[in-house]
């Protein structure tokens, strides 16, 4: 075989012909006359509108939804209770394509992961139907947390894509077009707290160790810091505690800091700076650090495998959606756990928009938009999208070839929990 010096992600996807017209069209049939009962989910799942691992109401109304249509839905597996996972088919190649619900504290579905959950019970009742003539299986994976608790990297610790060879999902964004492969930001927290010694601030304080200066130097040190690193990467800080008297000398005070780099790499080489200027803190006021790293797990950048990506964006723009393939780093910078998976194993994000209105997320005029007759058509032409790209993948060898191959290229699978090692202590 001639080596091809061209990436693959850069290649024509020639010989890739996925699945037969008329499973593609059954496929659509199927997913459209579910369009009424899709709205009624994506709507139910809104108002229920759980925060992160305790989305047992909304787990219960999308297995009860499945197990109607008679498909066995497990519910609780991998340790998480509101996690979920249904299948149809037997056997390899087996695709999940991948589900949230939960919701954000005071803003409801100001995310849209309702659109998710819908589009992503959609696409799986619309490959199951035609799954005997595809081969392979598909599972629904319920996975919770997306928001602040990255609930996809502790189902892949517990083994939930032990047997997946590939996923897909999307997420609802506003504006005039839409992404089929973007970029995403890592992301990690860092609790710090410092030990100081408390004294009289006016009689005494020669015996104190301020914890307050050990924090305030902290923040100053990342505040330099933020000059000499890449722009696409993010550091914040939050005090959270800096004493209660102000004639004693603060013996406690704490911080958060979050850490957002574009390459894995660049996370773990932005994690060790940060801990070095911690360290000068708590050196040069005399003070305790103690950190905590990752109070849950980090979240890495999304590696989108183009060859999935390409299929989306075909299916995506026969509806009529405007949507581009490039790779973007979409609305400034998002984090998200579908990033871990994606290191793991080929994986694509895209973005389906919810209105040509350009609202921020986490908003809840972007909630609003997430039921909106532009949000109910998304879950459906998403649905459809997801749905006709994981029959392509069942169908066709050569694009699993491929799909490997631009997987491989790109980086092949990373040991995830090694990366995500925190940061060594001098």
């Amino acid at each position: 075989m001639d080596t091809v010096e061209t990436h693959p992600s850069k290649l024509a996807l020639t010989g890739i012909l996925g699945a037969s017209e008329s499973i593609a069209r059954n496929i659509t049939s199927t997913i459209e006359d579910l369009t009424t009962d899709l709205r009624e989910l994506s709507h139910g799942i809104h108002g229920i509108a759980e925060v992160g691992f305790e989305e047992r109401l909304s787990v219960a109304f999308a297995a009860e939804f499945l197990r109607y249509r008679g498909f066995p839905v497990q519910v609780g597996r991998y340790g998480l209770r509101t996690s979920l996972r249904a299948e149809a088919g037997s056997g390899s190649p087996k695709v999940a394509v991948l589900a949230e619900y939960d919701a954000l504290p005071g803003v409801g579905h100001g995310c849209g992961h309702n659109v998710i959950c819908a589009a992503a019970v959609g696409a799986f009742l619309g490959v199951a139907a035609q799954i005997e003539k595809l081969g392979g299986s598909v599972v629904l994976i319920g996975t919770p947390a997306e928001e602040n608790g990255n609930g996809k990297e502790l189902l892949a610790r517990a083994g939930a894509f032990d047997d997946i060879d590939a996923v897909v999902m999307l997420h609802p964004f506003t504006g005039e077009s839409e992404a089929a492969s973007f970029a995403s930001l890592a992301v990690r927290d860092v609790e710090v707290t410092f030990h100081g010694v408390a004294a009289h601030a006016s009689s005494a304080p020669h015996m104190g160790r301020n914890a307050l200066d050990a924090v305030v130097a902290a923040y100053q040190g990342i505040a330099a810091l933020r000059q000499h690193i890449p722009a696409t990467d993010r550091l914040h800080c939050l005090i959270v505690e800096g004493g209660s008297a102000v004639n004693v000398v603060p013996h406690l005070a704490s911080a958060v800091v979050e850490i957002r780099s574009l390459d894995p790499d660049g996370l773990v080489d932005l994690s060790q700076r940060v801990q070095n200027v911690l360290e000068g803190a708590a050196l040069m006021t005399g003070t305790r650090l103690e950190t905590t790293w990752d109070p849950f797990p980090a979240y890495l950048p999304v590696r989108s495998n183009h060859s999935l990506a390409a299929r989306y964006h075909g299916h995506m723009s026969s509806r009529g959606r405007a949507i581009t393939l490039e790779t973007e780093l979409v609305g400034g910078g998002w984090s998200t756990d579908l990033g871990n998976l994606s290191l793991r194993l080929p994986s694509i994000h895209p973005t389906v928009s919810i209105s040509r209105e350009t609202t921020p997320m986490h908003t809840v005029e972007f909630g609003q938009h997430a039921i909106s007759p532009a949000g109910d058509k998304a879950v459906v032409d998403g649905a459809i999208g997801l749905a006709l790209t994981i029959a392509d993948y069942l169908a066709d060898e050569r694009l699993r070839e491929q799909t490997q191959l631009d997987f491989e290229a790109a980086g092949g699978a990373v040991n995830v929990e090694q990366l995500l090692t925190p940061p060594t202590e001098k």
